[in-house]
């Protein structure tokens, strides 16, 4: 096994990137585009990356609470039916870049039960400022 040694500034070791995630939350949301979607609510399992930068991270001020990514993806799951998961995983996104230390998201979402046979059918979606 061959260990490769952190990068060094003069001798010493810089964080190069800070990535936060939630993974496998699962929300019921309204979403499908087909007439046997409407009208009742679908499991939906959704992980969310959100890239921080290189900045220290000394508290909860230089970083996100992740119940607050939660909120965003339960909230959004419990407002109006959405037809397709890429819009529900774009909403998600744009919501998390609200949060101005966020430089990049992907959210993932995935659907299961969505095709017989299939574990699940998603979609990812990332964004970066």
């Amino acid at each position: 096994m061959t260990v490769t040694a952190l990068p060094l500034m003069d001798g010493v070791p810089h964080r190069q990137g800070m990535t936060v995630h939630v993974r496998g939350l699962e929300v019921q949301a309204g979403i499908g585009v087909y007439d046997h979607e409407k009208g009742r609510l679908q499991t939906l399992i959704v992980d969310v990356e959100l890239d921080l930068g290189a900045g220290a991270v000394r508290d909860l001020s230089d970083t996100l609470d992740y119940d607050g990514v939660a909120r965003i993806v339960r909230g959004l799951a419990a407002g109006e039916h959405i037809e397709l998961v890429e819009t529900f995983a774009e909403q998600v996104a744009l919501a998390c870049l609200e949060d101005l230390r966020v430089l990049a998201v992907r959210v993932k979402v995935d659907k299961p039960g969505a095709i017989a046979g299939a574990q699940a059918a998603g979609c990812a979606v990332s964004y970066a400022r």
